[in-house]
């Protein structure tokens, strides 16, 4: 695929553009996001509260124009996915009705290196449950000497120890290393273990191909601010696989958007459920945000994930052949699994023995280089397919052998 990098607002770099590759953590803003917010703003202007069953995207029914798009970006069936909130209100929503502990099952499963927003919030449903969160929070480690999780090892103490895990919570890309998981195979070892099993998708959502569905996971959450560009702290997303759909006996924390929309004015004092994954949300959704959204769903769309990954996977290639040159002979190594298969659009480096957060400021101010800085010594470089070419990976490996060798 051609890259789509003309499409989007590139910073500026003396006279020139910056090398962007922090797509994993805030993606860049689309050069047509300010006119499609200026529709919503004149429909406001024009209409006012009328704007919500009269305006060009009536405002009432707004999220029923993301269902379907965001059903494809994340391999799911239309009425199984929803947006709204932001991830981690969205992960906390579905805990509350699939994080059900019992005195022998009480224990949540997440990988040692998870996001600490993962961390915060399983901690906290377990204390909300009456747990003591270090007891029953469970943190699988890579093995000694080795940098990433592998599935293998997840599937495997799953078999072993599994009867004690109420819900399997992990990061389908590991943040840290770029790490894609087998989300099938994991959620295949969970459930004959009888645990419940959930997806952080924040950094897999518009990075690789995913079939939530067909994989059989019971329910995840994803945001839409890094490889989707919908803007910072943008609307997140939620599914729920359809047999949980019409389950009356499933907890749910419930708002006025929670209700079937056809009685919603009816002012009712209890909820008329929704066998879809709307009967999750809470309140109205901010158009404003939601509006970036939907302009970003509509790019995935006429691009198409295969596409994307397939230029992913190239570009990061690329990139992992020019930072074996920069890491030999320096003291560096890549800590993203080798395997296309087993990593997304990311590369991490360590450093070792060097504070990385200035190393990221040169590359930035001396070379136009904009990568990620994880103290202590990992540099992080995501080459979104788009927007990223293969020249920004050329002078991402110059610039960081420049600023080594300092």
């Amino acid at each position: 695929m051609p890259t789509r990098r003309a499409e989007f607002l590139i910073p500026p770099h003396d006279d020139g553009e910056v090398a962007y590759f922090a797509g994993n953590s805030l993606g860049l803003q689309p050069r047509a996001l300010r006119a499609r917010l200026g529709e919503e703003l004149d429909d406001w202007a024009r209409l006012a509260v009328e704007g919500h069953l009269e305006g060009r995207r009536p405002w009432y029914s707004y999220h029923e124009l993301l269902r379907e798009p965001a059903a494809r970006l994340v391999g799911a069936r239309p009425r199984e996915v929803v947006v709204m909130n932001s991830l981690t209100v969205n992960l906390h929503l579905l805990m509350v009705s699939f994080y059900r502990p019992t005195p022998r099952r009480p224990a949540i499963l997440i990988e040692d290196s998870a996001f600490p927003s993962d961390s915060y919030a399983v901690r906290s449903q377990a204390a909300l449950h009456g747990h003591d969160p270090d007891k029953v929070i469970i943190r699988l480690a890579p093995r000694l000497g080795e940098a990433t999780l592998r599935s293998e090892d997840v599937v495997a103490y799953l078999a072993e120890e599994g009867d004690r895990v109420a819900l399997v919570l992990l990061g389908a890309v590991n943040y840290y290393s770029g790490e894609l998981l087998d989300i099938e195979a994991i959620t295949a070892a969970g459930h004959a273990a009888g645990a419940v099993v959930g997806w952080d998708l924040a950094h897999a959502a518009g990075n690789v191909e995913l079939r939530l569905h067909d994989a059989n996971a019971d329910w995840a959450a994803w945001c839409s601010y890094k490889y989707l560009n919908a803007g910072p702290g943008s609307l997140a997303g939620a599914f729920v696989h359809e047999r949980h759909l019409a389950d009356r006996s499933l907890p749910k924390l419930a708002g006025w958007w929670s209700t079937d929309p056809a009685t919603r004015f009816q002012m009712a004092p209890t909820v008329t459920p929704v066998d879809s994954a709307d009967s999750w949300q809470l309140s109205n959704p901010p158009i404003l945000s939601m509006a970036a959204v939907l302009l970003s769903l509509e790019m995935f769309d006429q691009t198409g994930l295969a596409a994307l990954r397939a230029k992913s996977r190239r570009l990061t290639a690329y990139l992992e052949a020019l930072l074996d040159g920069v890491c030999a002979g320096r003291d560096a190594e890549i800590l993203t699994p080798r395997a296309p298969e087993r990593r997304g659009a990311q590369l991490s480096v360590r450093v070792r023995g060097r504070d990385v957060g200035p190393l990221t400021a040169r590359l930035r101010h001396e070379h136009g280089v904009v990568a990620d800085a994880r103290r202590p010594d990992v540099i992080r470089l995501a080459p979104a397919p788009m927007y990223c070419t293969f020249h920004d990976c050329w002078r991402a490996a110059t610039a960081l052998a420049a600023v080594l060798d300092d």
